[in-house]
């Protein structure tokens, strides 16, 4: 299977320098050809409007024909905060729901747990 992972800045950043640079068809391209893309960090970092709609591009492009996976901790409700359109955010998660299965992870973090600096 191929699999492409990227943080979702990493991501916004080289879509917009490939927009910048003329070469983001090719790297559109590059995105669809994989089975597999991993989107790690979704919503951590705001993304300004173009960014969004980049991002928008490839989970547009990616339905029904790739398997995507989505890491966040940020709940649907607060996405079109950061992806600055409630529109757009929508139609993301019409998308993404779609298919898709969404895994609740509870419990205590494992970085947490194993951390080296722990309050005494």
């Amino acid at each position: 299977m191929t699999v492409k992972f990227y943080t979702v800045a990493e991501l916004v950043m080289r879509l917009a320098e490939a927009k910048r640079g003329g070469t983001l068809e090719r790297l559109m391209s590059e995105i669809q050809r994989c089975q597999l893309l991993i989107l790690d960090e979704w919503g951590y970092i705001p993304v300004d409007k173009d960014g969004s709609h980049l991002l928008f591009r490839v989970i547009a492009d990616s339905y029904e024909s790739r398997s995507l996976v989505i890491t966040t901790n940020l709940e649907f409700s607060k996405w079109g905060t950061v992806f600055t359109d409630d529109q757009m955010a929508a139609a993301m998660i019409d998308r993404l729901a779609h298919h898709g299965h969404l895994l609740v992870f509870e419990g205590e973090s494992y970085r947490m747990k194993h951390a080296l600096m722990k309050e005494r």
